[in-house]
């Protein structure tokens, strides 16, 4: 079980290491990176007024590995081979940057959308195959996405997901704009994960700006990204027994999850948790009383959350549901780079939380894990059952003390580049600033549903077509975080 104290003063920021790289070593950089035991964790392009550039993110521990180069209109050579979790990002820059990676073939459209199917779907032939396109349009009120399903019967070979509909183009209006200016863009990405997004973006700020979170505002943020997991995670719950029609489930973490809300909004003054985090500094002010009633209702919650559980874990026939469908096997999740509970449920135990100097976690902090690592929709579910036990609990602890307003200290000199990695309800979200402290040169937001989705695709080939809507919500990805 998590532990939420114990301060890590000596080493409280998340280190960059930045390594420029000439384009006929690109390849082999990245190799070495990764024998040296780095996790890919994104890449993006840049445009500089000198030209274009491309940057890898490889994170080992708390650190990350930048490596940059230039490519001058040549070809840089593809890195899917060896890092298949760079697929998205490499197809992304090509779209929107016009860089092209030799050997990275077929080099598919992502983020364009051209009219001929064949040009972005994969090929699937055969007697008795069949496609069936679902979406952008849906008959709920979601965000815009499409899937092109491969079918024989009701068996699904292969799923194209077309997503990057909205092109809303956060990330360049946030270029030319301050740091505390430009937080909006990065926290507006996505409701459901405002505040890991607003911290994400705020410490790698603070990692340009030479400054240093103090105990009070560690504390803050941590505090923020527990509550956003708490109701994601009961939100998640509920999703996945709406998905096979067990109402009893559904209702009981939905009305915990609008419980959870409230909370938020007492806490913060937003249910969403909207607003609660700066750059530099933390507004939450939570005198003593406050602080203890929010603690007497979270133990509330986490009494009746433990046992809304046991009837879902008691039920016979919502288990037979879940058991063995849309699997995504550990070496499959680790080659596409899942992350978060997708991960961990396939026995991956990637947690930004166990590495996370800018917060508050302790040093015992261990990613949760659940009683069988199947990969499938049940141990998706479960591991979400798990982290609530450890969210109350770092949350019950947090809230034995009052919060004050507190602002961040000056402890480095600035630099041109900042990165931060936080652990959100749907996994890891990597934000990278460039600036010179006074403007933002770039903003690039890689956030958990980002990387999660190519392993749903994954998770979803050899299933029944029916059981996709119960597999999508067993993962539970946003589609705004890719309409950056």
């Amino acid at each position: 079980m998590s532990r939420a104290g114990g301060a890590r003063a000596a080493a409280a920021r998340q280190e960059v290491d930045l390594v420029a790289v000439e384009p006929a070593g690109w390849r082999d950089a990245c190799r070495r990176a990764l024998e040296e035991g780095h996790r890919f964790c994104g890449a993006h392009a840049a445009a500089p007024p000198a030209g274009q550039r491309w940057n890898a993110l490889f994170a080992r521990g708390a650190d990350t590995l930048v490596l940059s180069t230039e490519p001058d209109g040549q070809k840089l050579e593809t890195i899917v081979d060896i890092a298949p979790a760079a697929d998205w990002d490499e197809r992304e820059a090509h779209d929107l940057y016009g860089l092209d990676f030799d050997g990275h073939e077929p080099l598919r459209p992502l983020v364009a959308h051209p009219k001929d199917t064949a040009r972005w779907t994969v090929p699937v032939e055969g007697e008795g195959v069949y496609d069936v396109a679902v979406g952008p349009v849906h008959a709920g009120v979601i965000e815009s996405g499409h899937f092109r399903f491969h079918v024989v019967g009701e068996r699904i070979l292969l799923v194209d997901p077309r997503l990057f509909h909205k092109h809303r183009g956060l990330e360049r209006a946030a270029e030319g704009r301050g740091p505390a200016e430009a937080l909006a863009f990065a926290q507006r990405a996505c409701g459901a994960c405002a505040v890991s997004n607003s911290v994400a973006y705020a410490q790698a700020c603070e990692s340009v700006l030479g400054l240093l979170a103090p105990r009070s505002l560690r504390r803050a943020r941590t505090l923020l990204l527990e509550l956003e997991r708490l109701y994601n995670h009961l939100n998640d719950i509920a999703a996945v027994c709406a998905g096979i029609g067990f109402a009893g489930g559904n209702m009981a973490f939905a009305a915990l999850k609008e419980r959870a809300m409230r909370t938020n909004a007492a806490l913060a003054g937003h249910r969403f948790l909207f607003g609660s985090v700066e750059v530099g500094a933390s507004p939450l002010d939570l005198p003593a009383p406050a602080a203890a009633r929010a603690r007497a209702e979270l133990r509330e919650l986490r009494a009746d959350a433990a046992r809304a559980w046991r009837e879902i874990r008691f039920s016979a026939s919502a288990q037979a549901r879940f058991g063995g469908v849309g699997v995504l096997d550990r070496d499959t999740a680790a080659e596409l780079g899942a992350v978060g509970p997708a991960a961990r449920a396939a026995g991956v135990g990637i947690d930004t939380r166990c590495s996370s100097p800018g917060l508050w976690y302790g040093s015992s902090f261990a990613a949760a894990a659940p009683a069988a690592s199947t990969g499938d929709v049940a141990a998706r579910l479960e591991l979400r059952a798990v982290e609530l036990e450890s969210t109350l609990e770092i949350l019950d602890e947090l809230l034995c003390e009052p919060f004050a307003p507190e602002a961040a200290e000056t402890a480095a000199p600035a630099a041109p580049l900042g990165v931060a990695r936080v652990e959100s309800p749907r996994g890891e979200t990597v934000c990278a600033v460039e600036s010179d402290s006074q403007r933002l040169a770039r903003l690039r937001l890689r956030t958990g549903s980002y990387a999660n989705w190519p392993a749903l695709a994954q998770a979803t080939a050899g299933n029944l077509l029916p059981d996709f809507p119960l597999i999508n919500k067993s993962f539970e990805l946003c589609y705004a975080c890719v309409d950056r």
